[in-house]
């Protein structure tokens, strides 16, 4: 009991610190260090795609090291690598500062899943995630109002601080995981490869199909508030509104919704079901731009933001069943790092990818968009029987006797 506590400790003080980096750095790098939107873009999409290969390799430094260890001294250097952004003058230097800061960021995240799944039973494994999730959307809402604090302000002091913020959080986090009981690390067998998860192709598979469902991770960042200024006559300030109703609706129904996961099976129908809700959910945000009354396009944005945070806690659920439920013990650092890699790819190619789609493409875009979440949904079933049939039997009785 006492390690789940500090575990969700430990998730929500970085997430404070995350939510405060989020709102104000990409103002921070324009306004204050002097880049310009293309460059900070061009050095978030460049760390994100080196974070998220070094993500499988700092897992499988998990594996082979102790994830305890690992995570601890990877949250350190994410505060390093924070700090280092108050420092940073020139692109150059901001390219290498994201690059590391991705790769810390990927490297822990795979490493705390390990130390997760070295410390949680099996059959509470989605249920425990999910309430971390829940604490993770909160303590970012608790740092967004900080940042948004910075914002307001809008002097360099004001800015500097929210950096200070999240690196002293990370610093913190680092510190309450040092309590958690080790996770012994996995022995080296010398028939095996070093990087197992690299050769699993069913389950390189599902991470593709998991990062095409994370596509939804920048519609409320970017996409919505483009889309509701530049095509709709509803209000600009309703992006806000409809982030306050994703944000309290996870921290108050993603446990519940993770409940009804009891093991692959159950997790195969809630990826199904997220990709039609998604699918469903971008039809909706495509009829906001056909009402040129105000209040008609903003109850028809909210309807649609209303689905589209189930089909968001339908996915994360079924999600974290397959990512721990297909990988094997002793790896769970490798697969997670992997898995975890969805997350890094889809906010380096996201805003990309759906502002051309979106904008440009309109109503049509947005039936592309959603046609991609209902076709990854539904492969996922298949992908799951594949890679069950490709594991070893005496892991996949341990995950099914988990479940009884």
């Amino acid at each position: 009991m006492e390690s789940t506590k500090r575990l969700t400790l430990a998730q929500l003080i970085s997430s404070v610190g995350d939510g405060a980096y989020y709102v104000s750095s990409a103002l921070y790098f324009t306004l204050i260090v002097g880049l310009s939107p293309a460059q900070v873009g061009l050095g978030l999409t460049v760390g994100w795609a080196v974070g998220s290969v070094a993500g499988v390799a700092l897992g499988h430094v998990a594996d082979r090291r102790g994830p305890k260890g690992t995570a601890v001294l990877l949250g350190l250097g994410t505060a390093a690598s924070v700090a280092a952004f108050l420092f940073i003058g020139s692109v150059v230097a901001f390219v290498i500062a994201a690059c590391v800061y991705a790769c810390f960021q990927c490297g822990l995240g795979a490493s705390r899943q390990a130390l997760l799944a070295g410390l949680i039973d099996p059959a509470e494994r989605t249920t425990f995630r999910a309430k971390l999730q829940a604490m993770s959307n909160a303590g970012i809402a608790v740092g967004a109002a900080l940042g948004g604090i910075a914002l307001a302000i809008g002097t360099q002091e004001a800015f500097l601080t929210v950096f200070v913020i999240d690196a002293l959080a990370f610093v913190v986090a680092a510190l309450v995981l040092r309590k958690v009981p080790s996770v012994a690390p996995a022995p080296i067998r010398t028939e095996e490869p070093s990087v197992a998860v690299l050769r699993d192709r069913p389950y390189a598979l599902l991470a593709l199909l998991n990062m095409i469902m994370l596509l939804y991770m920048p519609l409320f960042s970017l996409v919505l508030p483009l889309w509701i200024s530049t095509r709709t006559a509803a209000p600009s300030w309703l992006v806000s509104a409809m982030l306050v109703l994703n944000t309290a609706s996870v921290v108050v129904f993603q446990v519940r919704v993770a409940r009804g996961v009891t093991g692959l099976r159950s997790a195969s129908r809630y990826a199904r079901y997220a990709g039609l809700l998604l699918f469903v959910s971008c039809l909706i945000f495509s009829f906001s731009a056909m009402s040129n009354s105000a209040w008609p396009a903003a109850l028809i944005l909210l309807a649609g933001a209303a689905l589209q945070v189930v089909g968001e806690m339908a996915q994360a659920a079924g999600s974290w069943e397959i990512g721990f439920g297909l990988a094997p013990d002793g790896k769970q650092g490798q697969y997670q790092g992997l898995f975890g890699a969805g997350t890094a790819i889809a906010r380096m190619l996201g805003p990309v990818l759906l502002t051309g789609l979106i904008l440009v493409g309109g109503a049509l875009g947005w039936v592309v968009l959603g046609g991609l979440f209902l076709l990854a949904g539904t492969l996922t079933a298949p992908a799951v029987r594949w890679a069950e049939r490709t594991r070893p039997v005496p892991v996949l009785a341990r995950v099914q006797s988990s479940r009884a």
